[in-house]
């Protein structure tokens, strides 16, 4: 293996003589230099992996010796190293990104130590997350079928969750490869669980019942607002719990979490169910025998969430307080920047209820763009994207804005998504529904070893259209795919973020409450 490369660069080189011995017997390779211009001279010549800097120099000093040798090659840790240990020192040393920040006298083994943590630290947290999962594999395996309660599943989820993301940035995708394995046996004993108990969650409540979508309004967020704040609502389509954990950190610096839990989307896990059920407080049973004139069934045409606002004003004139409120829809930037010029008008309201669908569209882009595709090939890449697309939007403006309107904050979501891979075929009527992740028609033909069949909609809850009308769902990461031009829509759609079905992705979704730092 090839030896370190360390270019130490001192005025009192001479001084250093038994650091340097002792970096060559650990297996370094030490070259020197004795001033800022000759050791930027080296580096234009040399590979160098990291630099040792001291601060105080004839000539070019340490901070501008550092400022020339990040416009020549900023990748390169540098080390400073001084007697100085005045405050301003440090933070122009800091504020330039260097590695690490030493004051004389220092010891070889000082050295050494900060050597290893900028070197080699990646290595060794490799090795360290491939040894712990190694050990936890086991246990997760163990405890899959032992899991009897939706609360058990959140915890599992989220202990999942937390692998996914320790383990994305491996170099060695073996781990990946296997927890995905792991992710596919836990779904599939997921959709067990949940074919097993749907029904009681949805037709009467008990000490085992989660919190679902028509009942997210009543159980968390009235029971959230207050007199001497207004609440600002959040609901970002098509949300991840994994998507929210990337951007967790960026909504922090504004924000301190109250608490941070999982609800169950209804089933269907679309926009089209479970966003209605929220703003309603009622399955689609009910908002469809109650009130016809909000819902359109699958088969229907036109929009199918067009009477939010509506619905969300019966649910709130139903409440035993009073509550003003707001609703709004963002589908683009502009609207973004009308809303967030328009917020400390929001503050007179209790709740601000504001939907945004940018994640919603990269999901749909995903499945029909080809540059989309190439942006978000699988789950770390979709995180990266959405990671990408707040640190930039107006959302995060909006937060922001919030906090310094002393806004208390929710931030959830309707469902959420799973990359598809493997398509299963279905035969079916004209008007059979076209999501990907369930179906809702008449007379339809499929394998019942591969999905979910609810032959009577009424136990789901579920709207009936005709007297044979029936719904069927995928589990794991199945998708639908009809007879004609099978080959073509088969390949169209794998690996694309679909939601509908039943799987940990789609159902165990974020519900975070914020207080204003």
């Amino acid at each position: 293996m090839e030896s370190t490369r360390i270019l130490w660069v001192d005025d009192e080189i001479e001084h250093l003589k038994p650091h340097i011995i002792f970096l060559e017997n650990k297996g370094y390779k030490v070259s020197l230099s004795t001033n800022g211009l000759d050791a930027l001279e080296y580096v234009k010549n040399n590979q160098i992996d990291i630099i040792l800097l001291d601060e105080n120099m004839p000539g070019l000093n340490g901070i501008e010796t550092i400022d020339k040798l990040k416009q020549y090659d900023s990748s390169i840790p540098i080390v400073m190293i001084t007697k100085n240990e005045a405050e301003k020192i440090m933070e122009d040393a800091i504020g330039r990104k260097i590695s690490d920040y030493l004051i004389k006298p220092v010891n070889p083994n000082q050295i050494l130590l900060s050597l290893k943590k900028i070197l080699n630290t990646k290595n060794l947290i490799e090795e360290k997350t491939i040894e712990s999962y190694q050990k936890e594999y086991i246990n997760i395996s163990n405890s899959i079928q032992k899991i009897s309660t939706p609360d058990d599943w959140i915890i599992f989820y989220k202990k999942m969750i937390f692998w996914e993301l320790e383990l994305e940035n491996l170099e060695d995708h073996a781990m990946s490869e296997i927890y995905e394995v792991q992710m596919k046996e836990a779904n599939y004993s997921f959709s067990k669980f949940v074919e097993n108990n749907y029904t009681n969650w949805i037709k009467k409540e008990d000490s085992n019942t989660p919190v679902l979508s028509n009942t997210l309004f009543n159980k968390k967020i009235i029971p959230f607002l207050d007199d001497n704040y207004s609440t600002l609502l959040i609901l970002i389509d098509n949300f991840r719990l994994d998507q929210w954990k990337a951007l967790s950190p960026i909504v922090e610096e504004y924000y301190k979490i109250r608490k941070e839990e999982c609800y169950f989307s209804i089933l269907p896990s679309t926009t089209q169910y479970s966003r209605n059920s929220i703003f309603s407080g009622m399955t689609a049973r009910e908002i469809e025998r109650n009130y016809p004139e909000f819902w359109k069934n699958d088969i229907d045409e036109g929009g199918k969430n067009l009477y939010e606002n509506d619905l969300l004003k019966l649910l709130m004139n139903n409440q035993n307080k009073k509550f003003s409120f707001s609703y709004n829809k963002i589908k683009s930037p502009s609207v973004a920047k009308k809303y967030l010029q328009n917020m400390y008008n929001k503050k007179v309201n209790s709740l601000n209820v504001l939907v945004y669908n940018f994640v919603d569209m990269i999901s749909h882009a995903k499945t029909e763009m080809d540059i989309i595709k190439e942006l978000a090939p699988d789950n770390k890449a979709y995180r990266s994207l959405t990671k990408s697309w707040f640190k930039n939007s107006p959302l995060l403006d909006i937060i922001k804005k919030a906090r310094d309107l002393d806004f208390k904050l929710i931030i959830t979501t309707d469902h959420g998504t799973i990359n598809v891979q493997n398509p299963i075929e279905i035969k079916g009527k004209k008007d059979t529904s076209s999501n990907l992740r369930y179906k809702s028609g008449r007379s339809m033909t499929y394998n019942k070893k591969e999905l979910v069949e609810v032959k009577n909609p009424e136990d789901y809850e579920l709207p009936r259209i005709s007297l044979d009308n029936s719904f069927i769902f995928c589990r794991n990461d199945n998708y639908f795919i009809y007879q004609n031009n099978y080959n073509h829509y088969a390949n169209h759609y794998k690996n694309s973020f679909q939601h509908g079905g039943i799987s940990m992705e789609e159902m165990i979704i974020p519900f975070i409450t914020f207080l204003p730092k």
